[in-house]
C-alpha cells in the first residue's frame, strides 16, 4: 500500500484522528438571547473563536475528504494495476503452457513419425527381401526348367540319333555285306586263345558269313576253331563272339547303347558347367 498515497500534502494518521476529535467536542455555537446582556462584552470574542473553530474543522474535513478521494482513486489505480499485472501474469503462464503443450504434441508428432517412418521402412525391406527371395526362387527355377528342358532335348537327340544310327548301319550291312565281314574281323581278332571260339551273326546273314568263315579263321589264332551259329538276338552287321573266357557283345545296338551312354555323360557335365556360370 506504500503507492496508494502520493501527494505533495500528506496527513498522518494521528493529524486525522485530532481532526476528527475536533469536530466531535467543539461546542456547538450559541444563539444570543435579551438575558445576555450582561455578557455582551463577550460576544465578539466567542464569535470569533467559533468561527475559527468552524474554518479548522471545514479545512480539516475538506482535506480529509481530498485524502480520502486521491486514496481511493489511488486505490482503484492501484487495484487496476494490480488485475492487469494478474492478467498479464496469466496470460504469459497460459502462453507457456499453450507452447509446452505444443512442444509436448509436437515432440509426440515428432515420435510418432519416427516410429511410423521407422515401422514402413522396416515393412518395405521385408517386402523387398520377400521379394528378392522370390525372384531369386524364379531365376533358379527357370535355370533348373532349362536345364531340364536341354538335357530332354538333348536326350532326345541322342535317341534319335541312335535310333538313326542303327537304320543306317543295319540299311548299310544289308546294300554291302562285306562290310559286316570286317566288323566279324575286329571282333575275333580281341579273342587269341586257343579252343573253340563261337561267332553269333544274325540269321538272315547266317549264310554269307558261313562261306566267309576261312576269311575269319585268319583273325584267330592257329590253334582255335571257329564255329558260326544264327543268333535271333543279333540283327544284321553285329555279332556275338563266345569262348570259354567270356564273351565280346558287338551287336549294333550294344555299340550305339555304349555311345549314347558316353553322349549323355558328356551333355550332363555340359549342363552342370553351365549351371556354374550362370547360376546367380
Amino acid at each position: 500500500m506504500s503507492n496508494l498515497i502520493k501527494s505533495g500534502r500528506v496527513v498522518s494518521l494521528d493529524d486525522l484522528k485530532q481532526l476528527e476529535l475536533i469536530r466531535r467536542f467543539a461546542p456547538a455555537p450559541q444563539k444570543s438571547s435579551p438575558l445576555d446582556g450582561d455578557f455582551e462584552g463577550n460576544d465578539g470574542a466567542d464569535v470569533e473563536t467559533q468561527s475559527w473553530k468552524e474554518r479548522i474543522l471545514q479545512d480539516a474535513e475538506h482535506t480529509a475528504q481530498n485524502i480520502l478521494k486521491q486514496a481511493q482513486e489511488e486505490a482503484a489505480a492501484a487495484r487496476a494495476t494490480a488485475e492487469e499485472e494478474a492478467e498479464a501474469w496469466w496470460a504469459s503462464r497460459r502462453a507457456e503452457d499453450e507452447r509446452a503443450a505444443e512442444e509436448a504434441r509436437q515432440a509426440g508428432f515428432e515420435q510418432g513419425y519416427q516410429e511410423g517412418a521407422a515401422l514402413a521402412e522396416a515393412e518395405i525391406r521385408q517386402q523387398w527381401e520377400d521379394r528378392l527371395r522370390q525372384a531369386e526362387a524364379l531365376i533358379r527355377q527357370a535355370y533348373a526348367a532349362k536345364e531340364r528342358i536341354i538335357a530332354e532335348a538333348e536326350s532326345f537327340v541322342v535317341d534319335l540319333s541312335c535310333a538313326i544310327a542303327s537304320k543306317l548301319v543295319s540299311a548299310q550291312f544289308e546294300q554291302a555285306p562285306q562290310l559286316a565281314i570286317r566288323s566279324f574281323e575286329q571282333a575275333l581278332s580281341r579273342r587269341k586263345e586257343q579252343g573253340i571260339i563261337t561267332l553269333c551273326v544274325a540269321p538272315d546273314q547266317f549264310e554269307f558269313v558261313q562261306a566267309a568263315k576261312d576269311e575269319l579263321i585268319l583273325a584267330l589264332d592257329s590253334q582255335a576253331e571257329l564255329q558260326i551259329v544264327p543268333d535271333a538276338s543279333v540283327e544284321a552287321g553285329g555279332c556275338i563272339v563266345r569262348s570259354a573266357f567270356g564273351s565280346i557283345d558287338a551287336r549294333i545296338d550294344t555299340q550305339l547303347s555304349v555311345i549314347r551312354a558316353e553322349l549323355l555323360r558328356a551333355a550332363a557335365l555340359a549342363a552342370e558347367e553351365r549351371t556354374s556360370h550362370e547360376a546367380p
